[in-house]
């Protein structure tokens, strides 16, 4: 066993030690503490120390020198690693959690963003162009070019769709078609705040005819939530200064023609096999409309999207087809971004995403057009948007089961 022998020198006056002359300097004489395996000599005082190499002696500036410890156990060391190690990844999940939430926060601001282009290119060109299926059945068209590129180029994969799909795929264009319609015949009627405010009442749509072909009941809750939206629709139809039934009648179509198309994807596409993601729907709809739609537009309005007819008719050729495809991209684009958020957050979180959108179009258009609103019509617009996000909250309290 190794030992640490300690050399004590004084200069007492102990019998069995011989003196030592102090030198010149006054002070203690140095302490020397040394490992040996050496046996320790007859006047030394021996002390069992573990293996470690101390010097201590006297200087004039200290009297003792500093020395190096190490532990025997790194264990310290090993627990700092690992906190560490979880600190980084805790960092890691913070730091993806807020790049998610800002991807989120950008994709809400383009929703909103491409939403108010629509509305406002869109009435810029039903003004002078009183054409909406032309001008719906353009929109459809831009929307398949833009499909087309995207399976091409593989920006989205292009899905595998077999006959049966197609034909369930079908009744849904058709509804689509008809609820883009009855809005860009409303949009050419009425201003785009009034619009979007029967627009609103989707919900109640959206309730009945659950409750009639999908046998949904709704809650107290959910029936509660729907007064204020009727009621606001009506005080602020009643308001209205560019208010006329056409652009009433045609706003409240394609509110039923849009919910039917809800309900109708909930009953057709039932199995789970045959199902397809939201943005590949979408996209088939959009070219599945477009087919449907433009011999329609031909047959009812004629060739009417051409230079020579806008010309004959005192139109500013290049304003009205620039206009026409910026609100064309921006239908597509909202709604493709529309579908991206969906796939995100859920169905709640979509519904109130969309009541907030429809009050930014409402404003926006009011400050766009300068638009004459009333207090009474204000008050009316806001009752129905809250009452719309009233629906989005409660439409999740589930009832209570009844006891068996």
């Amino acid at each position: 066993m190794q030992s640490a022998a300690y050399s004590l020198s004084s200069p007492c006056s102990i019998p069995s030690l011989k003196p030592r002359k102090f030198g010149s300097r006054a002070g203690f004489q140095p302490i020397r503490v040394s490992s040996s395996f050496a046996a320790p000599e007859r006047h030394e005082h021996s002390v069992s120390l573990p293996n470690r190499s101390w010097r201590l002696s006297s200087s004039s500036s200290l009297p003792l020198r500093a020395w190096n410890l190490v532990p025997f156990d790194s264990k310290p060391d090993r627990f700092e690693v690992r906190a560490t190690a979880a600190e980084s990844a805790g960092e890691g999940e913070k730091s993806g959690s807020l790049v998610k939430t800002l991807e989120l926060g950008l994709l809400f601001g383009l929703w909103y963003l491409f939403n108010i282009y629509f509305n406002i290119y869109n009435k810029q060109v039903l003004k002078v162009f009183h054409y909406p299926v032309t001008i719906s059945a353009v929109q459809f068209a831009v929307g398949t070019i833009i499909v087309s590129l995207m399976w091409t180029f593989n920006l989205y994969k292009k899905p595998k769709v077999s006959g049966e799909q197609l034909v369930a795929i079908v009744p849904l264009a058709l509804v689509h078609i008809l609820g883009n319609l009855f809005t860009n015949m409303s949009l050419g009627k009425v201003a785009v705040s009034f619009t979007h405010t029967i627009k609103a009442m989707e919900p109640f749509f959206s309730v009945v005819l659950s409750a009639m072909f999908l046998g949904e009941l709704p809650t107290l809750w959910v029936v509660g939530s729907l007064l204020p939206i009727v009621g606001g629709v009506v005080l602020a139809s009643v308001t209205e200064a560019s208010f006329n039934w056409p652009g009433f009648w045609s706003a409240m179509a394609s509110n039923l023609a849009n919910q039917s198309r809800n309900v109708l994807s909930k009953k057709l596409m039932v199995k789970k096999e045959e199902s397809l993601d939201n943005i590949t729907l979408f996209s088939i709809i959009t070219i599945m409309s477009f087919i449907l739609l433009a011999p329609v537009a031909i047959f009812v309005e004629g060739i009417k999207f051409t230079p020579a007819y806008m010309q004959s008719a005192g139109l500013n050729v290049k304003e009205v087809v620039v206009r026409s495809l910026l609100a064309a991209l921006s239908f597509h684009a909202y709604q493709q971004v529309s579908y991206m958020i969906l796939q995100r957050v859920s169905p709640v979180t979509h519904s109130v995403g969309n009541c907030v959108k429809r009050v930014v179009v409402i404003v926006s258009s009011v400050i766009f057009f300068k638009t004459p609103v009333s207090l009474i019509n204000s008050l009316g617009t806001g009752i129905a948007l809250a009452g719309v996000f009233l629906y989005s909250r409660v439409k999740r309290i589930k009832p209570k089961a009844k006891a068996a």
